[in-house]
């Protein structure tokens, strides 16, 4: 997926050992489809050679504002009037303070501050000891730097070069690269706080045991990144999954389909849309036992009795602010087969305005799915694609329906 095809980026490396990182980020955005200008300055060839970053950009990497090569002596102009983003990582201490104080005294400091503001955003990863980040000085020059229109991505915590720990890390390539994609989507949720349920339940039913399914969170924890991406405040209640929380998500994580109910619950209160992708149980044992149940030798299998769980997606649909209109419910149904008219008798039993249905066996565990978008007007398909683009396109199609719902 090339989610950055036909982008213009300026990478901008400031002096720190995090330039390592900025090795495997330059491979990152060339192959998410950017095209890549590399700026260095000298503290950071200190750390890594232009020799690398220009096989990696495949360009010559630009180090001087006076260089020669330049017909009109003005790389600082020329560099970012093509750009579509000017990406600083590493972003030093010192070159904070440079940009808090509109300092120009090098080609990296004298592009960021000619670059069209109003056109190309500046992009800051961070990278320090963890007593630089935290200093008021930093937190003063960070602060200014954000008044005058620079997105700062934020950093990672861990261990750091010099042995210590704490805040401070340049975030990871990855984490940077879905940044800078998020930085391009439309705000088209911006406003708007997206609740997002994801992945299975799990049923206990002795301490080894349980009722589960196939359902990976992949495309809820897809749906809650494109959300994030729009614009939205975003909340996932996550059942029990192995994947990494998209960034800028409030994740809450959860067990059974009671545990998942609760937390909804409590997080629709502050909601104007609700998805409901989680694959929930539709039962659970009456009673779980606290050993495990052991075969006895008889050749008879145990008796368990079943009680039904709660349906999530109807209780807070059924809820005054869902009927009033201040939440938006989107259920999702994972069928086996007769698609559409399992979808449509659930978006109906539901009571929810928009139903999403796909076919479990064939998305459960995969990077990639269909959907069909069901509504009281008719349906419409969703071709299979990854699950992230499906993500973008249904929530452009949850935010068209906010807005023409006024």
């Amino acid at each position: 997926m090339k989610d950055l095809a036909g982008k213009h980026l300026v990478l901008v490396l400031t002096g720190g050992v995090a330039c390592y990182k900025a090795a495997e980020l330059c491979r990152l955005l060339v192959k998410a489809g950017a095209t890549v200008q590399v700026v260095m300055s000298d503290a950071a060839a200190q750390f890594i050679t232009p020799v690398t970053m220009q096989a990696l950009s495949q360009h010559p990497v630009r180090l001087s504002q006076w260089d020669a090569d330049e017909p009109n002596a003005m790389g600082h102009i020329n560099l970012t009037r093509a750009a579509d983003a000017v990406l600083v990582a590493p972003c030093s201490a010192d070159f904070m303070a440079k940009l808090a104080q509109g300092r120009a005294d090098d080609l990296p400091s004298l592009l960021c501050l000619a670059r069209p503001a109003q056109r190309v955003p500046l992009l800051l990863a961070p990278a320090m000891n963890r007593e630089m980040w935290v200093h008021p000085a930093t937190q003063r020059n960070l602060a200014q730097a954000v008044a005058d229109g620079a997105t700062v991505l934020g950093v990672g915590c861990g261990e750091q070069a010099c042995g210590e720990s704490g805040d401070g890390r340049m975030l990871e390539p990855q984490q940077i690269l879905a940044a800078v994609v998020a930085s391009f989507q439309p705000k088209l949720l911006q406003g708007q706080h997206v609740l997002v349920s994801a992945g299975p339940t799990y049923e206990a039913i002795d301490p080894v045991r349980g009722i589960t399914n196939l359902s990976s969170g992949k495309m809820g924890f897809a749906i809650a990144r494109a959300a994030r991406e729009a614009g939205a405040t975003v909340t996932l209640v996550a059942g029990p999954v192995h994947l990494a929380t998209p960034a800028g998500v409030q994740r809450v994580d959860v067990v059974s389909a009671q545990n998942m109910l609760l937390a909804v619950m409590e997080q629709g209160q502050k909601a104007t849309v609700f998805v409901s992708t989680a694959a929930v149980a539709d039962w659970r044992p009456a009673q779980a036992t606290d050993q495990k149940i052991k075969k006895d030798g008889s050749g008879q299998v145990p008796q368990l009795s079943f009680v039904e769980n709660p349906d999530i997606l109807a209780t807070l649909a059924q809820s005054p602010r869902a009927q009033s209109g201040e939440l938006f419910c989107v259920g999702f149904a994972a069928e086996s087969h007769d698609l559409l008219a399992n979808a449509q008798a659930k978006r109906l039993r539901k009571g929810v305005p928009l139903l999403v249905g796909n076919i479990g066996p064939a998305t459960f565990g995969q990077d990639d799915n269909a959907l069909l978008l069901v509504d009281a007007q008719g349906a419409r398909e969703l071709p299979r694609s990854d699950k992230l683009s499906l993500a973008r396109e249904l929530i452009a199609d949850i935010a068209s329906r906010i807005s023409a719902k006024g």
